[in-house]
């Protein structure tokens, strides 16, 4: 079965996320648990294989070789420092390794040809190994896959018309490229966004609208809230609130019900009860670890914490795909759920409930 829909428009998702916060959690949580253990969360631990010097203009990123920031550059690291990391990883309970290079688009090479033997050592560790090196080719996507490869990270960031406010190093049509060619394998697709960078709620509705309409729809969408550095165009955006966050997790999951919604950057300075709120709208992934590539990030120990106090535990690797389940040991305290979810009123489609809170 298969209730995923590709046709979202984005006056639609405009709706959902503007619903009274109190039915967009009820909403989202009730499709979340239709087709994911509500208490069980991935762990992800991201590693930054390669930093600074990058020659894009992303107008958020600190690893920008013509910003002036104090983040500190380094060469590719070997393969045994990856898999020491790696290990490290592991053992505090991730399943998932991504690691991240601050490259405009892979050069083949002795760099790629690296990467490609880090992906090898990583996958017999029995994890599942994600990678994000900007923009790839048909070519360099089937070495990835062959290589063992689980995903592939290249986030859209925001909407198409709001994107050229943001970089103009890179297209739009070239993101959308790099996950068409990561379509040609067998290697998942992982593509989310930004929001906090100045966009409406319009382009984070637009986004999500793009990323809704590939089929399949990605595996993995990262939410992130900007971190705002200091040396970059971006360094004075106000932090944007928790209650912005929720929404977006929410309207994604419903979008996207089969997806890993990834509660990703900015997770450092939201609160654990802004975090369960997160949780409980379809959040099902984090990033573990003190850092996010170059941004801060709660560490390993409160995570645990935290996990501990929601009942919470780690998602194991290669998990199969989310399949639709109906939750009997929660039938007292949530409505029967059936093949398509009932949402707020019993016997009414999420469509329907849109239409009805429009004539209040």
């Amino acid at each position: 079965m298969n209730d995923t829909r590709n046709d979202w428009t984005k006056s639609e998702i405009i709706d959902l996320y503007n619903l009274p916060l109190m039915d967009l959690l009820y909403n989202a949580a009730t499709i979340h648990r239709q087709y994911h253990d509500p208490n069980t969360v991935q762990v992800s631990t991201l590693i930054s294989i390669k930093t600074g010097g990058c020659s894009e203009d992303c107008g958020y990123c600190p690893q920008a070789a013509r910003y002036h920031t104090n983040i500190e550059g380094n060469d590719l690291l070997s393969v045994q420092q990856v898999k020491a990391l790696a290990l490290r990883a592991k053992s505090s309970g991730s399943s998932r390794i991504c690691m991240g290079a601050a490259w405009r688009n892979v050069k083949d090479g002795e760099d790629f040809d690296q990467v490609l033997e880090m992906v090898r050592t990583i996958n017999k560790l029995d994890m599942e190994v994600c990678c994000t090196l900007g923009m790839i080719t048909e070519n360099q996507a089937k070495r990835l896959s062959e290589a063992g490869l689980y995903a592939y990270n290249h986030n859209l960031d925001t909407s198409e018309e709001y994107y050229k406010e943001v970089i103009s190093t890179r297209g739009y049509k070239d993101r959308l490229k790099t996950i068409e060619n990561v379509r040609k394998t067998n290697v998942t697709v992982c593509s989310g966004g930004i929001i906090g960078m100045g966009e409406s709620v319009e382009d984070r509705c637009g986004m999500l609208a793009t990323l809704a309409s590939l089929n399949p729809q990605p595996e993995s969408v990262p939410i992130n809230a900007l971190v705002a550095v200091e040396g970059t165009p971006l360094e004075d955006q106000q932090p944007v609130e928790i209650w912005e966050i929720i929404r977006m997790v929410a309207a994604t999951r419903i979008v996207m019900p089969l997806t890993q919604v990834r509660l990703s950057a900015g997770r450092k300075d939201m609160s654990r009860e802004g975090q369960a709120l997160c949780f409980f709208a379809g959040a099902n992934s984090i990033f573990a670890g003190d850092k996010l590539l170059t941004t801060p990030n709660p560490n390993v120990v409160d995570d645990i914490k935290l996990f501990e106090k929601l009942g919470l535990k780690s998602q194991k690797p290669f998990a199969k795909k989310a399949q639709p389940k109906t939750v009997e040991a929660e039938a007292s305290a949530y409505p029967p759920l059936g093949e398509k979810p009932r949402w707020s009123r019993p016997g009414h489609t999420i469509e329907k409930n849109l239409k009805a809170e429009k004539k209040r």
